[in-house]
């Protein structure tokens, strides 16, 4: 064999020894992930495009946040694989995506939104897939066992809101979705009007998807009266269209929305016509929030002074800045990843449990019945103050009727001052015993 072929053999072999390490995992390239530990797959999935309630950001932050785990190299050696999906605000829309997740293998569902707790959580549980860190919105996200919820969700943002509002209004209107779930919502927010010996609030069912609410936004103010009266809505993406049409009321009826720009739980003034005592508006995060609030003129839009309870501190709490860095550095121009976006927020701090759960494992292969049973038994999630220390081990949760797998019964009193969404009240609020007392 000649010199000249024998090099070119030579080269040959070289080459295909190297292509070979790397396929199995026994080399990796720079700034790869890996080792011989196997990926792991997770989906997040959430409404697009809907009529209703919309949440792309949350998938975005997902997808973000493997992009900056896998070049840090990823979760403790293993690199994270996600899967989104549209869930489309429909039970086919959620059941369709929980299967995909089960035939591709994910060993969690994480950061996720839908109101369709039934339809998806049926295809999780036949699997053994955990859920962790969905937004809150369904019942079966607190009461399957696979659920590793990180906030109290909607019971705790509306018992906590009934105990924000009982201290400044002295009659509430409440309007809601038409809907099982919100049917749930006056008995959680009276329970909270309760504890100032409140009055309960008038209940105003209204459709979730409505172009315009004029009809309830009428009810409502008269309702809630001309003196210290509050009108509250919890429409999720539909609350910006009900306060346009509460805001278009013909002032000689009632008065206007919001505290003279006060915003710290005074009385305030006759909201600006000149007739009545201000009627002022709240919310719960997630129907009302910064990004909203900018999108409707800032510090002249109509949420100015209104009250607000969330489930963690304000967005410019500097407990967010990881996040805000992340986002900075790996969502490029992805403008569906808003940091004070309440559905951003969540799917950050379920990635933070997914990320912790994975390194207290530490096994070369990672499968959904490991991180269930690691959660089970009393993992600890330290998420940097954004919430309470997490653990789901049966004596941390609460509980309550209808929702037994709460573990983080606390919340935050908000107000928009001058366009943002600052502290009312400083710290958390624990509303385990208010969620508690609820019918």
């Amino acid at each position: 064999m000649t010199g000249r072929r024998l090099t070119s053999l030579l080269a040959y072999v070289t080459t295909a020894a190297t292509g070979a390490s790397l396929l199995t995992g026994c080399g990796v390239l720079p700034g790869a992930t890996g080792g011989s530990r196997e990926p792991v797959t997770v989906m997040t999935w959430a409404p697009d495009q809907t009529r209703a309630t919309n949440m792309p950001g949350m998938p975005a932050m997902a997808q973000t946040y493997a992009r900056w785990i896998n070049s840090q190299g990823g979760i403790d050696g293993h690199e994270l694989r996600v899967l989104t999906c549209n869930e489309q605000n429909t039970s086919a829309g959620a059941a369709d995506c929980a299967r995909r997740a089960v035939r591709e293998n994910a060993v969690a569902v994480v950061g996720s939104y839908s109101q369709n707790g039934r339809a998806f959580m049926a295809p999780l549980e036949a699997a053994g897939i955990p859920y962790i860190g969905g937004y809150g919105i369904s019942e079966d996200e607190f009461t399957s066992p696979l659920s590793y919820p990180v906030n109290g969700g909607q019971a705790s943002l509306i018992a906590g809101h009934g105990m924000q509002l009982a201290a400044s209004c002295h009659k509430v209107s409440l309007v809601r979705p038409d809907t099982i779930a919100g049917d749930k919502l006056p008995g959680l927010l009276n329970s909270g009007l309760r504890k100032a010996s409140h009055r309960s609030a008038t209940d105003i069912p209204a459709v979730e998807d409505a172009a315009e609410y004029s009809r309830q936004a009428d009810r409502a103010r008269d309702q809630a009266g001309r003196e210290n009266g509050c009108v509250t809505a919890v429409l999720g993406e539909r609350t910006q269209t009900f306060f346009d049409s509460f805001r278009r009321l013909p002032e000689s009826e009632g008065s206007k929305g919001g505290d003279g720009g006060k915003g710290d739980g005074s009385k305030g003034d006759d909201g600006g016509n000149g007739k009545d005592s201000a009627v002022r508006i709240s919310s719960v995060l997630g129907s009302v929030g910064q990004p909203v609030i900018d999108r409707t003129g800032g510090a002249h839009s109509p949420f100015e002074g209104a009250y607000v309870t969330g489930w963690y501190p304000e967005a410019d709490d500097k407990s967010w800045a990881p996040m805000r860095k992340v986002i900075q550095e790996h969502a490029f121009a992805d403008n569906r990843v808003d940091p004070a976006d309440a559905g951003v927020q969540t799917t950050w701090i379920a990635y933070t449990v997914l990320r912790e759960v994975v390194e207290s494992l530490d096994k070369d292969r990672v499968t959904a019945a490991q991180i269930s049973h690691a959660l089970d038994r009393g993992t600890r999630i330290d998420t940097g103050g954004l919430t309470p220390t997490l653990r789901w081990k049966y004596e941390d949760l609460l509980g309550a009727p209808g929702f037994p797998r709460i573990v983080n019964h606390e919340v935050t009193f908000q107000v928009v001052r001058q366009g943002r969404l600052v502290a009312q009240k400083p710290g958390f609020v624990d509303v385990g015993e208010t969620v508690l007392s609820a019918p």
